[in-house]
Order: structure tokens, then C-alpha cells, then sequence
């Protein structure tokens, strides 16, 4: 996706009516104050643009070209520079709904059969605040000794039914939990219209505090809505402060109840279990004031958590259902993607019949892999499937990292440097997350251009791909085949692989880096003032000056200012102290310093000397 800018001496719009007969301006002509509107997603291809506004293809590259953006008809722009042009364009460009930018055939049901349904949950906080250790005491399964870094890294749910707690109050009771990235993944979820969340428990280490992945996890639920409960974990040891985390909390607009606000929290060690049962109890009772329902006996409705190729199963796709039931056999779409529900599999892989509401279910019998945050639709039967997948390629979303290039204001602008690279990750959820967290890298002198994508183990053209192009492959949770390892190591093409998703992102800002010029220092040694000349011709220049600060040593580097603005740079190549000469002089001292000829210098000017330091661009 490429974000453009607006030309600096774009005009802003009218503030006043367009009818006023009292506002005289230059006229223009009539069918110039006929403005076009046009519905739009969040994302677009050029080419898909100028079909909604009715142009031609050359006019709208043009228009982004005049606005500093060269894109191609395939090449997606976002919403804001959509708008943008279109302004240029005279058209009046609206944001597409999300229920209109969805294409589905849905039955009408009647109220009456709605039901109550389990909530929705996501646990999200900073690495090693302990997110896994808390889900893994909740669903009784020991994972948290074989996840990397302390968290999950691929998208997956799974439910809970809390039947061993001896409180009457949640025994029996179910909820339903989707274990993401973070924050990415929560937000790129949202970005497709997949507002599946109910509620977000946040855990914070009472001994840590609120640290940065802490805070974007409350912007997400601000800007989203979303009910937020914070589990204070860790309060068993020794280091911890829960003071202080309260304090922390609060500064970031989340006051707990027990200081007059609003936000409940709750006091945990997700490693002895303690208060987790009480957490779960204001999950359940948040839920509750929420009064979740949903229609149970009418076609499924749905999104995509997780897809991926199985052996044995072909393209198989994990789908938190929303509304309705899915059965066994029933024609679907998702996406660009439909078949029939040939399995049905619960979270633990156990092979079912339904799935109703709030229901993770594993579906497999896809004719083709859909995309993390695709809709499910059931439908009567697999021809209005098809023709519903076959609508959504023609105006579906479509999510790519844009290689579209920002075009220089001026010819002195130099292009900007690339990192080209060809990405692999174990599930489609897990390549969503990481093409998120790249499209967040922001350096004006650099960017990222994603060459390929995909699911599954590194192969041998993604080693020849990144060698043509230059690039490096980077795989999350997957590895490298064999035959590509070889590949690699005699093209001399790098290939990492990473478990931490954070680790990946932290990698290829330190690539970035490496590809940027050193920013350079001048830290200054000494200054004073030239007092005189004493030679000025072919054999070389000589001036006396005043050391009124630090030092003037030979082979410095010496800059001259006049009226503090830089006129002369060069090298001290000789220094005298009376008639003796010396390496070195101090402040107070007057000296001669040597300098190559025909220097430019006069009585009068300041001088600084200084060291050259390069340091490392740091991309953050």
C-alpha cells in the first residue's frame, strides 16, 4: 500500500455553500461544479480506482504523479490519497462500509432465535509479561517451556470450558479465546472488518510495569472500542510493585476501579494460578453487562483466524463463526476461496458435525488457500458459492505492500535505497502480522519492497528470486529445504529464520540501517580567532591566531567561519610557537598554523577545530 502526500500548493476546499448567489470567484464552467462520488475500502488498485470514478487509467497515474506519487494501474493506494486526487479529480471520495464492502447472499433470520453466545477474548501485553503462562494455566496444556520468547506466534483459538473451578459462578461456562502475535495482528484484524474481539485482557508484570507494546495495546482498545480488563501478573514475587503499575496504568487513562475509575483489575501469578479464577470471573461478568448474543439456526457467517496447506487436507482454514451454524457438507466462500465443509475439526482436533456461535472450527475441502480476515458465507449450494468467490475477486480487498515509489520534489532529490525481500511464514495469520509490522517501519531515506509472500517451508526459487533481485529471505517459524540451504550458500544469498516475530522486525531494521549512510558528527576540539596572515602563495598559507578554547593540534581538521557561517574547511599541517614549531596548542596560546595554500582565510574569521565521528543510523 503507498501513502501519498498533498502537493504543497494544493488548493483547500470551499467552505461555503455552492449555491451562495452573494460569493463572486472565477467562474468555471458548468459541468465543472458536477462533482462525482465514489465508495471506497481502505485500500485500492489504481486500475479499480478509475473504474469507480469512471476515467481513464492515464488520467489518474497522471494525477498522482502531479501529487509526488509514481504508481502503477496495479499498484494499491490508500484511502487518504485516494481523496487526494480525487479532490484534483472533482470527485468527492467516501469511505466504503465494511457490511457494504463485504459481497455475501446472508438469510434474513427472525429475532426470536437469537441466543446467548460464549465471549470472545484476546489476551495481549509486552513479551514476557507472562501472556503465555497465564493461557497455558488456563487451558491446563503445558506449552509455554516450547514457545520462543515467551509468546505465541501464529494465529490460533480455542475455547475453555471452565467445568474444575469451584466457583459457582463461571462453572460450566465457556469462553473463547484467540491467541495472536499482539497488537499486529489484533489491529490487522480489525483493518479487515473483523471486529471478532469481544474483550481484551491486558497483563502487565508487576514488576516491570507499562513498557512501549504495553501502551499500543491501549491505543488499539481506545481506537477500537473494545472492552479492556487488566491482569496484573506477577504479583507473587519478590520485585513487585503494584503501586507503581497502578500509577503507570493510570497515567495511560486506565484508572482501576478501587480509585474511582472504570477499569477493572485484577491481581494474578499465571504461574501459581493465583487470581486466575477471579479473572475469569470478570471476563464472565463483563460479559454479561455486554449481553453477547447471537442467531444460532440460520447459515453460518464467519472470518479467517488462520490458513494454511495440511497434509493430507489441502488448504485448510481455522474460522471463528459469528453468527449462525456451519454443518458438515455445506457449500461455502471465503474470500476469493469456496468449496464444501468436507471436515469440520474442533480446537482440539477432533472431528464435529456444527459449529455454532463464538466456535473456532477448522474447516477443510477449500478449493484454494484463503487470506487471514476473509469472510465465510454458507450457501444453499456450491454454484451461488462460486459465484460469490468469483464477486469478491473483482472488488474484494485487496491487501498487497505497495512498490510504489515516492517521487522526488526536485532533481537534487536522490532515490531512495531498497530492501528488497521475499518473505515465508508457517500461516497466513502469521504473514499478515509481519507485513503489518514492516508497513509501520517509517524512514524517509529507505523502504522495504516485499519481492514474494507466502506459506510454507523455503524453497529453492525463493533462494533464486531473492538472488536475482538482490534481496534476502526472511522465514518466520518455518525452514529452509534442503536443496535451497545449498542454493543459498553458493549464491552467497542470506536467509534468516525467526521464531520471535519481534526478533524478525528488529532484524531487518538493523538491515536498514546497515543500507544508510553513517550520519556524521563534528565534534568540536578547540576554536579561536586568526590575528593575522603571515603567507598567503603557492608554497603554502600561514596565519596566527588566538586558541581561546580547547586545543589546535597538527592534522586536525580546521574549519573557518566568517560571521558564523562556514566559508573554508581543511588540515592543520604545521603549527608554531614563536619561532619553535610544537604539535600541539592549548587555550590562551597564540600560534601559526600551516594550511594548504592559497587557503580562505582573513584577520578576523573564527576557527574551529574538530573530529570527524560517524555514527550508525538506528531505524526505529
Amino acid at each position: 500500500m503507498f501513502k501519498g502526500r498533498r502537493k504543497q500548493n494544493n488548493n483547500k476546499k470551499r467552505d461555503y455553500p455552492r449555491n451562495d448567489q452573494n460569493f463572486v470567484m472565477n467562474p468555471v464552467k458548468e459541468k465543472d461544479t458536477v462533482r462525482k462520488t465514489v465508495c471506497i475500502p481502505g485500500i485500492i488498485s489504481v486500475k479499480d480506482f478509475a473504474e469507480k470514478a469512471n476515467l481513464p487509467v492515464t488520467q489518474v497515474i497522471s494525477e498522482l504523479i502531479r501529487n509526488g506519487i509514481l504508481a502503477t494501474i496495479n499498484e494499491t493506494i490508500d484511502f487518504e490519497t485516494a481523496s487526494i486526487i480525487g479532490d484534483d479529480l472533482n470527485i468527492d471520495v467516501m469511505p466504503l462500509e465494511a457490511k457494504e464492502e463485504m459481497i455475501v447472499s446472508e438469510k434474513k433470520v427472525e429475532t426470536k432465535n437469537v441466543v446467548s453466545r460464549p465471549p470472545v477474548v484476546t489476551i495481549m501485553g509486552h513479551v514476557d509479561h507472562g501472556k503465555t503462562t497465564l493461557l497455558d494455566k488456563i487451558r491446563e496444556a503445558h506449552v509455554a517451556e516450547s514457545e520462543s520468547g515467551g509468546i505465541t506466534q501464529h494465529i490460533s483459538a480455542y475455547q475453555v470450558t471452565l467445568s474444575s473451578t469451584k466457583n459457582k459462578n463461571i462453572k460450566n461456562r465457556t469462553i473463547t479465546f484467540i491467541d495472536t502475535p499482539g497488537h499486529a495482528a489484533f489491529s490487522a484484524m480489525r483493518e479487515h472488518g473483523a471486529a471478532i474481539t469481544d474483550i481484551v485482557v491486558l497483563i502487565v508484570a508487576a514488576n516491570d510495569g507499562v513498557m512501549p507494546q504495553t501502551k499500543e495495546v491501549i491505543e488499539q482498545a481506545k481506537i477500537t472500542k473494545v472492552p479492556l480488563i487488566v491482569a496484573i501478573n506477577k504479583v507473587d514475587l519478590p520485585d513487585s510493585d503494584l503501586m507503581k503499575v497502578k500509577q503507570q496504568l493510570s497515567e495511560n487513562g486506565l484508572v482501576t476501579e478501587e480509585w474511582g475509575g472504570d477499569t477493572i483489575m485484577v491481581e494474578i501469578s499465571a504461574k501459581t494460578g493465583m487470581g486466575v479464577d477471579d479473572l475469569l470471573e470478570m471476563i464472565l461478568l463483563q460479559a454479561d453487562i455486554m449481553e453477547l448474543k447471537a442467531v444460532a439456526d440460520a447459515s453460518a457467517t464467519g472470518v479467517v483466524i488462520e490458513s494454511k496447506m495440511t497434509k493430507g487436507m489441502g488448504a485448510t482454514s481455522i474460522v471463528l463463526i459469528e453468527s449462525g451454524t456451519i454443518k458438515k457438507g455445506d457449500a461455502l466462500s471465503i474470500g476469493s476461496s469456496y468449496g464444501r465443509a468436507r471436515l469440520l475439526e474442533d480446537y482440539n482436533g477432533k472431528a464435529i458435525e456444527s459449529a455454532g456461535p463464538s466456535f473456532p472450527v477448522k474447516i477443510a475441502g477449500l478449493r484454494t488457500l484463503p487470506n487471514f480476515g476473509d469472510r465465510l458465507v454458507v450457501f444453499s449450494d456450491e454454484k451461488e458459492a462460486r459465484e460469490n468467490a468469483d464477486k469478491y475477486k473483482k472488488v474484494g480487498p485487496r491487501i498487497n505492500i505497495a512498490t510504489a515509489k515516492k517521487m522526488g520534489t526536485s532533481e537534487t532529490d536522490k532515490e531512495l535505497l531498497t530492501l528488497n525481500l521475499v518473505i515465508k511464514c508457517d500461516v497466513k495469520g502469521s504473514l499478515e502480522a509481519v507485513r503489518k509490522l514492516l508497513s509501520e517501519i517509517k524512514e524517509e531515506d529507505i523502504s522495504i519492497k516485499i519481492i514474494s509472500e507466502g506459506v510454507g517451508a523455503i524453497s529453492e526459487s525463493d533462494v533464486t528470486l531473492a538472488r536475482a533481485t538482490g534481496g534476502v529471505v526472511i522465514g518466520f517459524r518455518v525452514s529452509a529445504l534442503g536443496a535451497a540451504k545449498k542454493i543459498a550458500d553458493k549464491e552467497n544469498v542470506i536467509v534468516k529464520t525467526f521464531t520471535v516475530i519481534y526478533e524478525l522486525i528488529d532484524n531487518i531494521k538493523e538491515m536498514l540501517s546497515d543500507l544508510l549512510p553513517p550520519v556524521i558528527i563534528e565534534q568540536e576540539i578547540g576554536h579561536g580567532k586568526v590575528l593575522a596572515i603571515f603567507r598567503d602563495d603557492k608554497s603554502g598559507f600561514v596565519a596566527g591566531g588566538l586558541v581561546e578554547s580547547g586545543t589546535i593540534k597538527v592534522g586536525d581538521n580546521i574549519k573557518l567561519l566568517q560571521e558564523d557561517n562556514e566559508k573554508y574547511k581543511s588540515k592543520v599541517v604545521s603549527l608554531r610557537r614563536e619561532k619553535s614549531e610544537v604539535r600541539e596548542c592549548s587555550s590562551g596560546s597564540e600560534c601559526g598554523f600551516g594550511l594548504p595554500p592559497f587557503a580562505k582565510v582573513a584577520v578576523g574569521d573564527k576557527f574551529v577545530t574538530y573530529n570527524i565521528i560517524e555514527k550508525k543510523r538506528v531505524i526505529k
